[in-house]
C-alpha cells in the first residue's frame, strides 16, 4: 500500500503553531515511506472562511517548507460531489432526509436532559417517507445501534465507542452545504486518504467517520491522533503563552527548520537526540514513536534551538534567510556590507534574525545620536588625539580590508603610547552609537570607510565639546 496522507485545514484564522506540527507530522510520515502528501482546504463554512485564511495557511506552509504532492484542494469546488454522494446514499437507504425543525430538536433535547439523558437525536425521522411542507430537510447517516465501533488509533490504540451513544450525524444541510464529518470522509475517499494524522479533538470525530466510510463501502483509513499542545503553565495554548500564529515566528525572525525540530520534539524523540536536519527527521520520523501525552511548548527551548541553528547555519543560506527578514521588515540593505559578512560577524549573539537585524543596524543605517552614556564616558578630550590620528590613518588607507584596519589602529596606539583597547573602543562608540559590537577592525570593515569617516568626524567634534557637556 502506498501511503497517503492528508493536511486539511480551516481557512477561518492564521495557520496555528498546533497546526503546522499535524502537517509536519503528516509530511514526515508521507516522505519517510515515499509516499504522497495531500493539502484540502475544508472552506466550506462560508461565514467563517476567508480568502485571507487560505493565503495565510499557503504562505505559512511555504515559509516552514511543507511542500505538497497534490493540492491545494478546495471543498468548495466539490459541491457537486457531495451532493451525488448524498443521493446515492439515500437511493441505498444508508442515509435519510430528516424534517425536524430547530424548535422540535430544542424540545427534543431538553426533554433528554431532564431525563438525565446524553442529548442526541433520536432518530424519529429515520422511517419517515412523506415530505413535510414548507420544511426543507437535513440529510442524516442511518447509523447503526447497537454493538460497537473501534478506532485503531497509532498513537493511542485501539479506542471503542457504542453506537448507541452516536446518534445519526448530519450530512448535508438544508441549503446543500455539506458538514465537516461527510466532506472529510467523500474527500478522503476520493483521494486515496490512506493515513488521516490529525489533532486528537478529532478522536471523537472518527467512530461518526467509520461509520459514513462502512456506509459508503470506502476503505477505513489508518487513524493517528496527536496530542495537544499546552502553555507552560498546563493550559491549552493560547495567545496569553505567546505566538501562537506561525508567521508571527517568521516575523520575529526564527528560522523556519528550527520551528519544525522543535515542533517534531513535541510528544515525539529519537533517543537524546535534539537536533536534527530535515533529512534526519524524515529518515527517523516513526508515528508509532509519538507520545499520547499532551506536550508543553517551551519559548525558551526553542529560542536555544534556533540561536544552535543560526550558529551552524551555512553562511550563504543563512544570508539569504537574513536578507529575506530584513526585506520583509522592510529594513534598509543598500549600500552596505554583503549580508554573508554581516552574518559571520554577528552570528555568535544572536538568537533570532530579529537580534542579527537590531545587533547590525549601523551597518546598514546612519543612527540619529550616539548614546549619551556612551559618548560621555569615551568622546571626550582625551580622546580627541585618538579619533584624529585614527581618521588620518584610515583615509591613507590603500585597502578598506580588516588586516589593513587592525595593522592602522595598532599604529595609533603605538605612536600615541596607549594600550588598543583605549583606541577600539572609542572608535566602536563613534562609529557604531554605542559600547558593544564585534571586534573593531571587523566592525569597521564592515561600516565601510566613508560611513567610518563621517562618524568619525561627528564624534570628534563631540569629544572637542565634551567639556560642554560635563
Amino acid at each position: 500500500m502506498r501511503v497517503k496522507t492528508r493536511f486539511a485545514p480551516s481557512p477561518t484564522g492564521y495557520l496555528h503553531i498546533g497546526g503546522v506540527r499535524t502537517a509536519l507530522f503528516s509530511w514526515l510520515y508521507a516522505r519517510h515511506h515515499g509516499g504522497t502528501f495531500v493539502l484540502r482546504i475544508e472552506d466550506t463554512d462560508r461565514e467563517r472562511s476567508t480568502e485571507a485564511s487560505i493565503q495565510a495557511i499557503l504562505t505559512g506552509l511555504t515559509w516552514v517548507g511543507l511542500d505538497c504532492d497534490e493540492g491545494p484542494f478546495r471543498q468548495t469546488a466539490r459541491f457537486a460531489r457531495y451532493a451525488a454522494v448524498a443521493e446515492e446514499m439515500l437511493s441505498r437507504g444508508t442515509a435519510y432526509r430528516c424534517y425536524c425543525s430547530r424548535e422540535e430538536l430544542e424540545a427534543m433535547r431538553a426533554q433528554q436532559v431532564t431525563r438525565g439523558e446524553n442529548p442526541r437525536y433520536d432518530g424519529r425521522c429515520r422511517e419517515r417517507r412523506q415530505p413535510v411542507a414548507g420544511v426543507s430537510p437535513v440529510i442524516r447517516l442511518r447509523s447503526p445501534r447497537e454493538g460497537t465501533v473501534t478506532v485503531h488509533d497509532l498513537v493511542r490504540g485501539d479506542v471503542s465507542f457504542n453506537n448507541a451513544d452516536l446518534d445519526d450525524v448530519i450530512l448535508m444541510r438544508p441549503d446543500g452545504m455539506p458538514t465537516f464529518h461527510f466532506g472529510v470522509v467523500v474527500d478522503d475517499a476520493d483521494m486515496g486518504i490512506t493515513h488521516v494524522i490529525r489533532g486528537d479533538d478529532h478522536l471523537t470525530n472518527t467512530p461518526r467517520h467509520i461509520h459514513i466510510q462502512q456506509a459508503l463501502g470506502v476503505p477505513v483509513p489508518v487513524y493517528a491522533h496527536l496530542p495537544m499542545i499546552l502553555g507552560a503553565d498546563g493550559a491549552r495554548l493560547s495567545k496569553r503563552h505567546g505566538a501562537v500564529n506561525v508567521l508571527e515566528y517568521r516575523d520575529r525572525g526564527y528560522l523556519p527548520d528550527a520551528l519544525l525540530n522543535y515542533l517534531v520534539r513535541l510528544g515525539w524523540a529519537h533517543g537524546d537526540q535534539e537536533v536534527f536536519s530535515r533529512q534526519e527527521m524524515i529518515e527517523l520520523f516513526d508515528i508509532a514513536a509519538v507520545n499520547s501525552a499532551a506536550s508543553r511548548f517551551d519559548p525558551d527551548k526553542l529560542n536555544w534551538l534556533n540561536q544552535q541553528y543560526i550558529l551552524t547555519r551555512e553562511r550563504r543560506q543563512l544570508a539569504d534567510e537574513f536578507g529575506a527578514f530584513m526585506d520583509l521588515r522592510g529594513l534598509r540593505r543598500e549600500p552596505g556590507p554583503s549580508l554573508g559578512e554581516v552574518v559571520d560577524a554577528y552570528r555568535e549573539r544572536a538568537v533570532t534574525l530579529e537580534d542579527m537585524a537590531q545587533a547590525s543596524w549601523y551597518v546598514f543605517n546612519d543612527f540619529e545620536a550616539i548614546d549619551g552614556k556612551a559618548a560621555q564616558q569615551h568622546l571626550k578630550a582625551a580622546t580627541v588625539p585618538v579619533l584624529a590620528l585614527a581618521m588620518e590613518r584610515f583615509e591613507a588607507l590603500p585597502v578598506w580590508q580588516r588586516a589593513a584596519i587592525h595593522e592602522a589602529l595598532q599604529g595609533v596606539a603605538a605612536a600615541l603610547g596607549i594600550g588598543f583597547g583605549k583606541v577600539g573602543q572609542p572608535l566602536r562608540v563613534a562609529v557604531t552609537g554605542g559600547t558593544v559590537s564585534p571586534p573593531i577592525d571587523v566592525t569597521l570593515e564592515l561600516v565601510g570607510r566613508q560611513r567610518t569617516l563621517r562618524r568619525l568626524r561627528h564624534a570628534l567634534q563631540l569629544a572637542q565639546e565634551q567639556p560642554l557637556l560635563s
